[in-house]
């Protein structure tokens, strides 16, 4: 019999379709084994406030499947261990009083459902003596260890629906289309939704581009009669030499926003081509709607493997797709690493083989 009987759920980070059909799959698994379940509202700031916690039960969680979003909310200024307040250095570390609530609630262990941030912290609690199990999330699929990550499908297939839209007008009006879409680090939405949606060229953050390149093989698509082009370009690449492109410089407990790229690529192809260049930013309509199925059913896996993997006592661990099985690796492995493309990827071959340019 387990000695897990009371567990904690959080989602922290960026929103990312997916994340309510986790918790469902967490409380109907939990609950089906007897444990009993506490939402943590608004990532680990539900474990600096009691109050800011609710019980849930498989009733709570009906409908959610198909819900984008998070029915506990998430926070960008949830790091316990670096909270961003007034004070000398600006920040504080709440990590005790946090354990000191994990205490108070009788909570045996955490289902922390997040991306790297999350995970580097959850990883700091368990470090700390909290049980605890990880769920990888982000659209950007760009955490080490897993295949894939829930949402990323989402985020694909959304953008390939943009990129089908873009081409007609595109084409009623002979321009280049730029469409940006998320990626910081990783171009993994930039290549797989530019693939799916015919894109002429693709710039992602592992490859940087020459703005030559890419005005090349605009030209040679005219000369064999084309007279309009798609580009789609993640919001973390960069030219040669370059940097990447800002919305707002790094603060206190806040990342840098990155934003710029596409209107930068529009604005040299335009100048370079003499052609109409237009450019669309994706931006948070890529996290936001209903899941696909392929995402609720990879969700629905891994928050019922995350209770699984609490019950044996497979603590410090995060639930990792890897097909057909999924399987836990030591957080300690994960956190501080980032997947990005791998210049060998059999996509960027394939794609490179149909003529798709990546300005190198």
């Amino acid at each position: 019999m387990s000695p897990v009987r009371k567990i904690g759920v959080l989602t922290g980070g960026g929103d990312a379709p997916g994340l309510n059909a986790v918790i469902r799959a967490v409380v109907k698994a939990a609950c089906n084994a007897g444990i009993e379940v506490v939402g943590l509202e608004d990532s680990f700031d539900g474990l600096l406030d009691p109050s800011r916690t609710r019980r849930l039960t498989p009733r709570d969680v009906t409908g959610i499947l198909r819900l984008g979003g998070t029915i506990l909310g998430t926070t960008n200024r949830g790091n316990p261990f670096e909270y961003p307040l007034d004070g000398p250095t600006g920040k504080i570390d709440y990590s005790e009083r946090c354990i000191e609530t994990f205490g108070q609630m009788q909570l045996d262990a955490l289902v922390v459902i997040g991306g790297d941030g999350t995970l580097n912290i959850a990883h700091q609690f368990y470090l700390k003596g909290i049980p605890l199990v990880g769920v990888p999330k982000t659209i950007d699929n760009d955490i080490w260890g897993t295949t894939s990550c829930f949402g990323f499908d989402t985020a694909v297939s959304f953008a390939a629906d943009a990129i089908d839209r873009l081409h007609s007008t595109a084409e009623a009006h002979r321009r280049i289309m730029v469409v940006e879409v998320m990626g910081r680090y990783a171009g993994w939405i930039a290549l797989h939704g530019g693939i799916a949606g015919g894109a002429d060229v693709i710039l992602i953050p592992e490859i940087p581009y020459d703005f030559d390149i890419v005005v090349e093989r605009l030209r040679a698509r005219e000369a064999f009669g084309a007279k309009f082009s798609v580009v789609v370009v993640a919001e973390g690449a960069k030219p040669i030499g370059g940097k990447v492109t800002l919305l707002a410089e790094a603060r206190a407990g806040v990342v840098e926003r990155l934003g710029g790229a596409g209107a930068l690529v529009a604005r040299e192809l335009e100048h370079r081509t003499g052609k109409e260049s237009r450019y669309v930013v994706l931006g948070h309509l890529q996290r936001g709607g209903t899941p696909t199925a392929f995402d609720r059913v990879l969700a629905t896996r891994f928050g019922g493997k995350a209770v699984e993997l609490l019950t044996r006592g497979d603590f410090g661990t995060m639930v990792a797709n890897n097909p057909p099985d999924l399987v836990p690796i030591p957080l300690a492995d994960v956190v501080g690493k980032t997947k990005t493309v791998p210049l060998d990827y059999d996509l960027l071959t394939t794609a490179r083989a149909i003529g798709v340019a990546f300005g190198d």
